[in-house]
């Protein structure tokens, strides 16, 4: 949790006290339905929770914005965004049952308003009202676009970003982008020059606007 409040130091008491929760939760989770890697587990806030708020350093969305989360797994970038935005609604989907049953009782255990679970693949997902998708390592940055393109719709819904693709990835990304089709509008950012931690140092956040 320390490293969280490394970095941001706004959080009100009941945001502190759900991500505080997070690490027992995933803990306990994890010894039932395995969505995290146990090698990963004991470093949750670092490769889990502030790798997914990456994102809202980059992007500060607007109060009522709704955000899909495509194949969310565990609830990452999902769930501490949720957290970081109280008063934004994301919808969580996956295709595998077990890991949104996982989904929703963590965030009915912390008591999350704002996040719908639901198990489905993104396509299948109804609805094209969506500001902003996001996701972690789920797919090709083309494959993510085909996907969610269509259920986004245009406009500005934060304070820096118009709608569109915000993804979390690893690795040299010239060639995925390149085969994407997405070289002129795909924009990048090093998490390890947004959070210098070592962990970091080959990822990146990748955004496609509408």
């Amino acid at each position: 949790m320390e490293v969280i409040l490394k970095y941001f130091d706004d959080f009100s008491e009941a945001q502190i006290a759900q991500f505080e929760q997070l690490e027992a939760l995933y803990k306990d989770w994890n010894e039932k339905i395995n969505v995290i890697s146990r090698k990963d587990i004991d470093t949750l806030y670092e490769r889990h929770v502030l790798h997914s708020l990456a994102i809202a350093a980059i992007c500060n969305f607007h109060k009522g914005a709704r955000i899909i989360d495509i194949g969310t797994g565990g609830g990452f970038p999902g769930i501490p965004l949720a957290i970081f935005f109280p008063e934004v609604e994301f919808v969580l989907a996956d295709s595998i049952g077990k890991k949104i049953k996982v989904v929703q009782g963590v965030a009915d255990a912390i008591g999350l308003k704002n996040v719908t679970a639901v198990h489905s693949r993104v396509e299948d997902v109804k609805g094209n009202n969506f500001d902003f998708a996001v996701s972690r390592a789920v797919a090709p940055l083309g494959e993510l676009w085909q996907w969610v393109e269509r259920k986004i719709k245009p406009g500005k819904h934060s304070d820096d970003l118009h709608a569109g693709l915000i993804c979390l990835k690893g690795g040299d990304l010239t060639k995925e982008i390149k085969e994407s089709g997405l070289e002129a509008k795909a924009q990048a950012w090093s998490v390890h020059d947004i959070f210098p931690e070592p962990v970091f140092e080959e990822k990146f956040v990748i955004y496609v606007p509408k």
